[in-house]
């Protein structure tokens, strides 16, 4: 059985995917990316920690949490915002069918893949590395042409903050748009 090592660092700052399972487009939908918003809003009401940039696309998200001085504790976290997001689907949702044995031993549904990606962030440099492939994220998957166009994402509060101009990573009027330094977050963040 593969070991999976992660690392903690108190009061880090911690990139983390999680993937629906099969891929299914569970938050395609408003009332999708509601839930999922609710979710975490509970979870960091039980256990506070800041949220520097978030992505919602319709199979999967990206987060940036930090956490507090002498905490290190985000896959409770993580395991809470899934759990939580799973019992606010409705009953008549095909995805809360019966889980595999496998899934049931681990006390898994349906709804979410049993793991998720996650990446300790380094440094400043690190943290601009992931902030960026957060905000491209809708445009590398197809779903928006412009990082702007996208309306479940942390973009617009972070043009607010003047960290990007407003037509960052913008196709508008057919322009081109590669940014080659995310091609290694976008191999190791579970894509």
């Amino acid at each position: 059985m593969p070991e999976y090592r992660r690392w903690f660092v108190t009061g880090g700052t911690v990139f983390l995917t999680v993937v629906t399972f099969g891929r299914a487009p569970l938050l395609a939908e408003p009332a999708g990316v509601d839930r999922l918003r609710r979710a975490v809003a509970a979870v960091r009401a039980e256990r506070p920690f800041e949220f520097p940039a978030a992505v919602i696309l319709p199979d999967h998200a990206h987060f940036l949490w930090t956490l507090p001085p002498g905490d290190s504790d985000y896959p409770k976290r993580v395991g809470r915002m899934k759990a939580l997001f799973t019992k606010s689907l409705p009953a008549t949702d095909g995805h809360k069918s019966a889980p595999s044995a496998s899934r049931r031993r681990h006390r898994e549904g349906g709804v979410w893949q049993r793991r998720y990606w996650e990446h300790t962030i380094r440094d400043e440099d690190d943290f601009k590395t992931h902030l960026d492939y957060i905000h491209f994220n809708p445009v590398k998957h197809g779903v928006a042409t412009c990082p702007h166009a996208w309306p479940w994402s942390s973009f617009a509060r972070w043009v607010r903050a003047g960290e990007y101009t407003p037509d960052w990573g913008c196709a508008c009027g057919g322009k081109e748009v590669k940014f080659p330094h995310l091609d290694r977050v976008a191999r190791n963040a579970g894509e």
